[in-house]
């Protein structure tokens, strides 16, 4: 398994990344069975860095993990784990609350603490701010994470579906830098590539991450606005490359992000050893510039001179 440094901080990610938001599946005893043996797969696979969130599985993901981590203590120190906050469930704490989004300071680090002990862990690696909350400010949001630092709670500090200005208004009161930006790209959603979030990767020296990379091939985007025209053309030029390169699909489209400059770690969730396995394949292909292009001209419909 290919990897690379995350941002500053001197940790070494694989290429691709363990999404866990689906390990729990249905919450039964055998959904959670099959969620620990797809942590072992990606183990055996050279997947160090796993994805979580306080809200996967209304916690239970994470617990999930720590299970695996009791039963394997040695494996935590050849991981990294990521986890998310800020996102509140509508009617918590209290029955008419709206869904909302919480930068404060006291459930930033409320957060962590509930993630830590369903983890089974004194540390996270990196923790994310899981969605932009419009009412944040900045200079709580620093003091939370100088807190969490200090304490010994919280190596290193990123963000989730940030855009390029709320990134800079975070940086400009943070003592430390920001180690991630995890955003959604994938062939429906191009928006990062586009409008400077992954330029500004680049500049600063913050890593992306893909969430949902496969939107729009192995299973429909979120909020999906591709048409059926859309559709043929992608699934026509994806049949082409998948024939050239002796991959499947959604391989091509992992090997197309990871060509991307900014070095994006994509994300995957599937719970099949079997897919866990495969999605290495798009880190051996020799995937071109002129192919990369075909695919992007594909999507938009538009050549790009």
């Amino acid at each position: 398994m290919k990897s690379l440094l995350i941002g500053s901080t001197g940790i070494r990610s694989s290429r691709i990344v363990q999404g866990c938001m689906r390990m729990t599946g249905d919450g039964s005893p055998a959904a959670w069975e099959h969620g620990k043996k797809a942590i072992r797969a990606a183990l055996e696979e050279g997947i160090t860095h796993f994805d979580h969130a306080d809200i996967y599985g209304e916690g239970r993901c994470e617990e999930l993990f720590g299970e695996v981590l009791r039963e394997s203590p040695a494996v935590r120190g050849a991981i990294t784990i990521t986890s998310k906050c800020a996102v509140r469930r509508k009617d918590t704490p209290s029955l008419g609350d709206p869904s909302r989004y919480d930068f404060s300071r006291e459930h930033i680090v409320r957060s962590v603490e509930g993630s830590l002990r369903r983890l089974g862990t004194e540390t996270l690696d990196i923790l994310l701010l899981h969605r932009p909350d419009y009412l944040f400010r900045a200079e709580e949001v620093a003091q939370a994470f100088r807190e969490l630092q200090a304490s010994g709670k919280v190596r290193h500090f990123g963000v989730s579906n940030f855009t390029p200005s709320q990134v800079s208004l975070l940086r400009r009161y943070c003592t430390m830098p920001l180690a991630m930006n995890q955003v959604e790209i994938n062939i429906h959603r191009i928006t990062a590539i586009q409008d400077g979030t992954l330029d500004q990767c680049q500049e600063l020296g913050i890593t992306p991450e893909a969430w949902c990379p496969l939107g729009g091939v192995a299973y429909t985007a979120w909020g999906s606005t591709l048409t059926k025209k859309d559709e043929e053309r992608i699934a026509a030029e994806l049949a082409h490359q998948s024939k050239k390169y002796g991959a499947e699909p959604w391989v091509i489209v992992l090997a197309w992000l990871l060509k991307l400059p900014s070095g994006v770690l994509p994300i995957i969730g599937t719970t099949t050893p079997a897919r866990i396995r495969e999605s290495k394949r798009a880190l051996e292909l020799a995937y071109t510039r002129e192919d990369w292009y075909r695919l992007l001209e594909a999507r938009t419909g538009v050549p790009s001179d």
